[in-house]
């Protein structure tokens, strides 16, 4: 056996039941991180050697290119993760040559009879969940990915556990402004027709029980993506630590009286999209709720030695610096994390108050004057050409501009994109035989890593899949990304002494 590579100290040799979790901090770079961690200890006058739950777990990094350009996006970088494949960008559970591949939380499922789960901010039909639990040509065929979701495909149904944003992909058009779908289906009663049990307020979430009888759940907290941490009602929406949280005691409960355990995925997705708009505030006080669900991960891992979390980001968000030139004089060596602390809403909630007003110029600049930037976003000193900027601004993309150079020149934080970049990302794990993804790995590598721990066969599972069309054929519902760019810098899914002594060689 191939576990034997791991000089003696595999889970098979150990241990029949084990448990993987897999953390993705989606559009967080190691810049954000450095960032994070200089918020929370000058805000809260802590050591200076004060470290975050992820410092203490950092063991080396990962690459993040795509088949298809050296900048990915996040459906080819969660499909390297769920398939140990690269492919092109946007691409969701499928390969470079358009066919499905089977994923780990697939062959988990149905080769180790584990149970499964999903956790994210964002809607549970948005790339990183979706490469793990769908087949589809691109990211943006959401309808198609709900209905994988609650198993209408050739696997059946595959996830047990689903909590995040996104219920209107499974509501009928016919559900007004609620659904997003193109079409009349109704998924939320199909999936309760097919067992599942459905949630969409935090009072459900409360009373969920954390056996097994809950099996399978799927609880989906808003129409489209979470509300960031920053503009979270507590009473409304759970947060991300306490989906895990849920999600693990429910998972624990039910594999108390098996030889099985469990595979989950978390996603901190908001991170990413809080980078997209260049927002600073809202992008780290999404760090910090992904710092407090990894603790909550942690602390299970200390509970349950058999189990492995492995936390590491798609990609990087924003082209971020932790610092700003202001000026074409020879810039200060500074930055400033209390002009984040006051910050009280993200830019996503506050521009849209500005649009409500309509075209009111003297209303929307006391608006602005006496709302937004002192109440809102902290600043004081806002001059008379800044508001009147803003006021006066009718464009969303443009608004937002303006009110993230607003916030990020207080703080002295420098941003050089509102897509992705190529930097390498970090690599943290915790609990058993993390120590095996020390130093810098592909993508590919961390899917690998949990086919090896599983001991699962993709290429079983993508056997399986493989006959399965519907995503890569008529039903994409729009053009398609041009492809031809692609380079075929796949990476095979080895399944390989070679993969095992790659590792086994670093250490």
């Amino acid at each position: 056996m191939v576990w034997l590579y791991f000089d003696g100290i595999s889970w098979m040799r150990r241990s029949k039941k084990r448990n993987v979790i897999l953390m993705i901090s989606d559009g967080f770079g190691p810049a954000s991180e450095t960032m994070a961690r200089n918020f929370w200890q000058q805000t809260h006058k802590l050591p200076v050697g004060f470290q975050s739950p992820l410092d203490e777990i950092l063991v080396g990094s990962s690459r993040t290119r795509s088949s298809s350009s050296l900048v990915t996006d996040s459906a080819a970088g969660a499909t390297a993760f769920s398939c140990g494949h690269k492919s092109y960008n946007g691409a969701i559970g499928v390969m470079d040559s358009e066919s499905p591949c089977g994923t780990v939380l697939e062959a988990a499922k149905l080769q180790r009879k584990m149970l499964t789960g999903l956790v994210a901010t964002s809607r549970i039909t948005h790339a990183t969940p979706a490469a793990f639990s769908s087949h589809v040509l691109h990211r943006d065929m959401e309808d198609l990915i709900a209905e994988y979701q609650i198993g209408n495909y050739s696997l059946g149904s595959v996830v047990d556990l689903m909590f995040g944003g996104g219920r209107c992909h499974f509501l009928p058009q016919s559900a007004g402004n609620d659904s997003c779908r193109m079409d009349n289906r109704d998924l939320w009663s199909e999936a309760k027709q097919a067992g599942f049990r459905v949630l969409k307020d935090r009072k459900a979430f409360d009373q969920l029980e954390t056996t097994k009888e809950v099996l399978p759940v799927l609880g989906s907290f808003a129409l489209s993506h979470m509300d960031y941490d920053i503009d979270r009602k507590p009473e409304e929406q759970p947060s991300l630590a306490d989906m895990s949280d849920k999600a693990l005691r429910i998972l624990k409960s039910a594999t108390k009286d098996s030889d099985s355990g469990f595979f989950l995925m978390i996603e901190g997705s908001r991170i990413d999209m809080a980078a997209h708009t260049n927002d600073p505030a809202a992008h780290v006080r999404d760090i910090i709720a992904y710092w407090d669900a990894i603790a909550v991960v942690r602390k299970f891992v200390d509970e349950n030695p058999d189990t492995v979390m492995v936390s590491v980001s798609d990609h990087e968000t924003g082209g971020f610096s932790v610092a700003k030139q202001l000026t074409a004089e020879y810039p200060e060596y500074l930055w400033n994390p209390h002009a984040l602390e006051p910050v009280k809403h993200s830019i996503e909630y506050i521009a849209p108050q500005i649009l409500a007003l309509g075209t009111k110029d003297s209303d929307k600049y006391a608006f602005v004057r006496d709302t937004v930037f002192p109440k809102w976003m902290g600043i004081s000193d806002a001059t008379h050409d800044e508001i009147s900027a803003v006021a006066k601004e009718t464009e969303s993309v443009r608004l937002r501009q303006l009110l993230s150079d607003a916030e990020s020149t207080r703080a002295q934080l420098g941003w050089s994109t509102h897509g992705h970049s190529a930097v390498d990302v970090n690599l943290y794990a915790y609990g058993r035989d993390a120590h095996l993804l020390a130093g810098n790995h592909e993508n590919t590598d961390i899917g690998n890593f949990i086919v090896e721990m599983l001991g699962l066969d993709l290429q079983a599972v993508t056997a399986l899949v493989h006959s399965d069309r519907r995503g890569v054929g008529v039903e994409c519902g729009g053009d398609m990304p041009n492809l031809d760019t692609k380079d075929n810098q796949n990476t095979a899914n080895p399944q390989s002494v070679d993969f095992l002594e790659g590792l086994k060689s670093k250490h």
